[in-house]
C-alpha cells in the first residue's frame, strides 16, 4: 500500500508575511521640475510661481506624488514647499524624491500601524517574490518591526527559504 503524502508545509505554524498585501492602492506620478526651469537648470522664482498658479493641479486627484529634479539643478527646498501647497487639497500623498522613495515612504506609513501581536512567537517567512513594486527598504523596515516579537524570520518561500533570525533560547 502507498504512503501518503503530507504536506508539512501546509500543516506548519509558519507565517507567511507578504508586503505586496500591505501596498497603498493608487496611481504614483512623478513630477518633475526640471520642466520649469530656464534650460533645465535655473529656477527663476517669477517664472516659477506663474507655473504653478498657472497649472492645472485637479489632475493630481488621489494621487501620490514623488516631486524631483532629474538634472543637476540645484532647487531651493521653497520650491518643493511651494509645490506641495498646490498638491495638497489634490493629492493623496507628496513627497521629495524619486517613485521609490515614494513607495518606502507609503510602506513605512503602513508597517508603523501595523498590529504585529499575532505574530508574537512565531515562525514567520517574509514573501520574497511580489507584482506590485516593493521597495527594499520595506523589507529592513518589516525585519525591525517583527524581530523583536517573532520566534524566527525567513527570507523566500516555504520550499526554499533563507533563515535571517531565530530568537535565542532563554
Amino acid at each position: 500500500m502507498a504512503e501518503e503524502i503530507v504536506n508539512r508545509i501546509a500543516s506548519s505554524k509558519l507565517i507567511t508575511f507578504n508586503l505586496e498585501d500591505y501596498y497603498s492602492p493608487g496611481q504614483r506620478v512623478l513630477f518633475d521640475v526640471k520642466d520649469w526651469l530656464l534650460e533645465g537648470f535655473v529656477l527663476r522664482e517669477g517664472d516659477f510661481r506663474m507655473q504653478a498658479k498657472n497649472h492645472d493641479w485637479s489632475q493630481y486627484q488621489d494621487k501620490y506624488i514623488a516631486l524631483t529634479c532629474s538634472t543637476d539643478a540645484i532647487i531651493p527646498a521653497w520650491a518643493f514647499m511651494l509645490l506641495a501647497t498646490y498638491l495638497q487639497p489634490y493629492a493623496k500623498k507628496v513627497i521629495n524624491g524619486d517613485l521609490e522613495t515614494l513607495e518606502t515612504v507609503l510602506y513605512t506609513e503602513v508597517l508603523q500601524k501595523m498590529d504585529i501581536s499575532n505574530f508574537k512567537d512565531k515562525p514567520v517567512i517574509i514573501k520574497g517574490c511580489s507584482n506590485k513594486p516593493v521597495p527594499k527598504n520595506a523589507y529592513l523596515l518589516l525585519i525591525e518591526k517583527l524581530q523583536p516579537v517573532v520566534k524566527s524570520l525567513m527570507y523566500g518561500e516555504a520550499c526554499s527559504s533563507v533563515p535571517l533570525y531565530k530568537k535565542p533560547k532563554k
